[in-house]
């Protein structure tokens, strides 16, 4: 049985860890030899891409009743018996899975998440980022940042999001996958903003649904739409509508390029507006202000990309949009404001979480 989702630490807590931790890396970065250190960087894409085997071979669902010896592994998930040794070499010196005194595996709290029936689980992630089509885009990033665009439309004749539409087993794990991240940031942005001030809210682009049922299970009053393309939504009701959610939960299907339904306390876009351009999100955001009431809220839920130098999530993701997207990008407060001011919106505030993510909120100009 898979365990609760644990509670996000306080804010300032998590900050001051990552500010201790990339302190130290900083300082062991400076104190080897360049070429040690750039060596060093060359190895984190091979424990990566061999925790995507991991997700796709299922080792963390075969542990999940305990630990097993490795031929019994083997066995359990279809591999040869020295060629998972050695994956599980790798893994185990990682930290991702452990290897008792009697040469047995066993899951450790990283490997918890590899599981299908986890709380967070984040299997499918990394189903996706193993996936052949996902490594051949990031293969041309050097393509990518000399054009300034992805190279899908090179590599498949077209962006991702209608290949994806034609090419169901493809959007069904990335649809997955973003379920994943979704739950991931869930009881951050519960614990950081208060969604039960609202009567209703849409999601757009919401899915499979799973933050606006987190939301509704926690405001009983509230009543909330899911919003999404036909191929989403069609399978939705009778996967989500139980006690407690019949009568409060729909589900509408569209293109919030057209179209959203009307008339909501609140409108919700959870990493909506990072796949577009400019151009198309300010399409998108004029379809949802003409929704929308005077007093109504827009809550667009993504990274907004910090100022310093040090890590950050929005980093990584920044490119993943480059490389992915025709025009996608993370974005600064201030270019948020300014997105935003152009579609007819005034940014009220912009409140962070224990997550890369942070609500940004706004409200029609009038």
């Amino acid at each position: 049985m898979a365990s609760a989702a644990p509670k996000a630490p306080p804010l300032p807590l998590l900050r001051a860890l990552a500010w201790f931790r990339d302190g130290l890396a900083a300082l062991h970065r400076r104190m080897v030899p360049g070429h040690i250190a750039l060596l060093e960087l060359s190895t984190i894409g091979y424990l990566t891409q061999a925790t995507c085997a991991a997700a796709e071979l299922g080792i963390a669902d075969a542990l999940a009743d305990g630990p097993r010896q490795p031929a019994d592994l083997a066995r359990a998930v279809g591999a040869d018996a020295d060629a998972l040794r050695r994956l599980m070499r790798l893994l185990v010196s990682g930290g991702v899975f452990a290897q008792r005194r009697d040469g047995s595996y066993q899951l450790t709290a990283i490997s918890q998440s590899l599981r299908g029936d986890a709380a967070v689980s984040l299997r499918d992630l990394f189903l996706l980022l193993g996936n052949d089509l996902h490594r051949r885009t990031w293969t041309h990033l050097t393509d990518s940042v000399r054009h300034g665009r992805s190279q899908w439309p090179e590599l498949a004749g077209m962006g991702f999001f209608e290949y994806a539409e034609q090419h169901p087993e493809v959007g069904e794990v990335f649809d997955r996958a973003m379920t994943s991240v979704s739950s991931l940031a869930s009881e951050p942005l519960q614990a950081a903003y208060d969604f039960g001030h609202f009567a209703s809210i849409v999601d757009i682009g919401g899915g499979r649904g799973s933050l606006l049922v987190d939301i509704l299970e926690r405001h009983p009053s509230l009543r909330g739409t899911v919003f999404d393309l036909p191929r989403v939504v069609e399978s939705l009701p009778e996967q989500l509508l139980g006690p407690g959610l019949t009568g409060r939960l729909t589900f509408e299907s569209g293109s919030f390029f057209d179209s959203v339904p009307k008339g909501s306390d609140a409108y919700l876009l959870k990493h909506i507006v990072h796949d577009w351009g400019d151009e198309d999100a300010e399409r998108i955001l004029r379809t949802v202000r003409t929704a929308m009431e005077a007093e109504a809220r827009l809550l667009i839920i993504e990274i907004v990309m910090p100022e310093h130098h040090r890590p950050h999530p929005g980093k990584v993701i920044d490119l993943e949009m480059l490389v992915n997207t025709q025009g996608g990008r993370e974005r600064t407060q201030t270019e948020f404001g300014n997105l935003l001011s152009r579609s007819g919106f005034v940014l009220t505030r912009v409140v962070h979480t224990a997550a890369p993510d942070c609500v940004i909120e706004a409200h029609p100009a009038w």
